[in-house]
């Protein structure tokens, strides 16, 4: 098993950036596909971005792509999340997860952070 640990949250005005940080210990990072998604008290979670075991691909939701990249550095077990260009409606409660399929997309995440909030004041 692994086991999550999200930081990196906060407030911050529109047009401002953040960087939030998974850190994972337990079975090696490498072995998981990992994904960040967000929840608005009341609404669905939503999936924001994933990366493959290697980094070597990656995955966007269109309401992210290019203000959002997603990293890995799996020596130091950390994936990241660089947020730029922030809007309002990205405020949320993200979360990092992890999955031992190979692929980005799916509901086959099963080991999961427990959040860290982002509050983007317009």
């Amino acid at each position: 098993q692994v086991q999550l640990v999200e930081s990196g949250g906060g407030l911050v005005q529109a047009g401002g950036s953040l960087r939030l940080s998974c850190a994972a210990s337990g079975r090696p990072f490498s072995m998981y596909t990992v994904g960040w998604f967000r929840q608005v008290q009341g609404k669905e979670r939503e999936f924001v971005a994933g990366i493959t075991r290697s980094g070597s691909s990656t995955s966007y939701a269109d309401s992210v792509k290019g203000r959002f990249t997603i990293s890995r550095d799996n020596l130091k077990n950390t994936v990241s999340l660089q947020m730029n260009s922030l809007k309002a409606e990205d405020t949320a409660d993200y979360y990092c997860a992890a999955s031992e399929r190979f692929v980005i997309r799916g509901n086959y995440y099963n080991y999961w952070g427990q959040g860290t909030q982002v509050t983007v004041s317009s």
